[in-house]
């Protein structure tokens, strides 16, 4: 998805709340992936993400789906589904052993990664101030996995595999040009049904009854989360609600107090609230450089 840099209005406050009702969606999907991981393989739950994923859109487009899915650049949106698929893989195979605050903080190095690829794959400047943002971020990463010492389950590298394999599905959106937002959505939430449906002979378990709405709850917490997502940056512009992405970690400490009674842990809070303060410093550095070019 691709965040319009001219919004339809001008509602920023409306834009702010939509953002973080997206973000409240995307760590409840989260949330309940590490529920269900208590019992259910983690492909299977991809699956079920993908699967309602699909249902969702394909009745949203149901009459414009075959245009809708044709694209004018399909290697790249095929090459954007795929990393978005390893981000979702990686994530819910990580959530099954590392709490959700301490994953969800691992996954905000997104950002960051994304200015790291934008100057070496987009040609995009790599000033100082990226620079320092960059290892300023990695090394917040490197205090919430603090390798050497012990006390972390070794799935915490999947949460750090799953920002890159974000990052490069933000890359792709950011060189995709002549596809709408909706072509997009189609492309990741088919790409990802049809691969995940591969797996289900060999990791197929029966589904408890009870369960079911668990399923059912993650895959539309996931296309809600889309939803807000597309209508916030439609109402405010993408550097004024950048900052509110951050808002996730807030939302999972929640979710994994309410459902696991987990809190984050110092080395998790002290290690958060560098990639956080890392990610705010370049965002407000593009936005002054933005301001003096636009002047």
């Amino acid at each position: 998805m691709a965040p319009s840099s001219h919004p339809e209005g001008d509602r920023p406050g409306m834009g702010i709340a939509l953002m973080l009702g997206a973000f409240s969606m995307l760590t409840l999907m989260d949330a309940f992936a590490k529920l269900l991981g208590q019992g259910y393989h983690p492909l299977l739950i991809v699956w079920a993400r993908f699967a309602v994923n699909a249902a969702v859109l394909a009745f949203i487009y149901r009459g414009s789906l075959p245009r809708r899915l044709r694209s004018a650049q399909p290697k790249f949106q095929l090459g954007r589904a795929l990393f978005q698929m390893g981000a979702i893989v990686s994530f819910f195979y990580a959530l099954k052993h590392v709490p959700l605050a301490t994953a969800t903080a691992l996954g905000d190095l997104n950002p960051v990664i994304v200015t790291l690829g934008a100057a070496l794959f987009l040609g995009e400047r790599l000033g100082p101030h990226r620079i320092f943002g960059i290892l300023a971020a990695f090394m917040g990463a490197m205090i919430i996995l603090r390798p050497g010492f012990g006390g972390l389950h070794p799935a915490a590298f999947l949460a750090l595999l799953a920002a890159f394999s974000f990052a490069g599905a933000v890359l792709l959106t950011r060189y995709l040009r002549g596809d709408s937002a909706a072509t997009s959505q189609l492309w990741s939430a088919f790409t990802g049904l049809a691969l995940s449906s591969l797996a289900l002979p060999f990791i197929w378990q029966p589904i408890a009854l009870s369960d079911l709405w668990i399923f059912l709850g993650l895959g539309l917490a996931g296309s809600m989360s889309q939803f807000l997502l597309i209508r916030a940056f439609a109402l405010a512009e993408a550097s004024t609600l950048a900052p509110f992405g951050y808002s996730g970690l807030l939302f999972a400490s929640f979710w994994g107090w309410l459902m696991f009674g987990q809190f984050p842990d110092g080395f998790t809070m002290a290690g958060a609230l560098v990639i956080v303060g890392a990610g705010l410093y370049v965002w407000s550095r593009e936005r002054r450089a933005a301001r003096q070019a636009r002047a």
